[in-house]
């Protein structure tokens, strides 16, 4: 288990999301610019295994659905490799979506360079972005982790607050889950 907080995080509010070009589980090749939000981008890293992430995939959906007509895109990475955690591997990140797990654009960083450059450490870890790209909210989905229901949904409070006033007065906690699977 990994926290996300100020010693971890590289990217800042202001800071210019890193542009990165990865391949979808429809084997297209996305880039950042072209797949932005028109208010707002949420970039998330998740993967499959992981049972902070799964319990969160349902608000996930929530939020790519409510706010996809309001300007917002929803992009979910996956930065695992997954020679030592199969489960992570691009075929499960197909099924996931054919399946309707995952209703948003679901990302492959194979070469765990987009996670690097976020500054992502843990899964989910998510990062909210302008129209602009610039950082304006890194902070956990809701207020609890497993499989007991959340009763703040903070992320999506957030999203909604942004693309209803442009700013965001909610308090920024840190997001748990399970650490990035690095390769060695």
């Amino acid at each position: 288990m990994t926290l996300t907080g100020s010693n971890y995080d590289k990217l800042r509010h202001g800071d210019t999301a890193p542009d990165f070009e990865l391949k979808g589980t429809d084997k297209k090749m996305y880039k950042l610019n072209d797949i932005k939000g028109e208010k707002a981008t949420l970039i998330v890293f998740i993967c499959n295994h992981c049972p902070y992430v799964k319990p969160k995939l349902k608000e996930l959906n929530r939020i790519a659905d409510d706010y996809l007509a309001k300007g917002l895109t929803v992009i979910g990475i996956n930065s695992n490799e997954s020679i030592n955690y199969p489960e992570d591997s691009f075929i499960k990140m197909q099924e996931m979506v054919k399946y309707g797990k995952i209703k948003f654009l679901y990302l492959h960083d194979e070469t765990q360079e987009t996670a690097k450059a976020y500054g992502a450490v843990c899964t989910p870890d998510p990062f909210l972005f302008d129209a602009n790209l610039k950082l304006i909210f890194h902070s956990r989905i809701d207020n609890t982790h497993g499989a007991i229901p959340a009763f703040k949904h903070e992320l999506y409070e957030a999203i909604g607050e942004f693309l209803q006033t442009g700013k965001i007065t909610k308090e920024e906690k840190p997001s748990m889950g399970c650490s990035i699977k690095w390769r060695s």
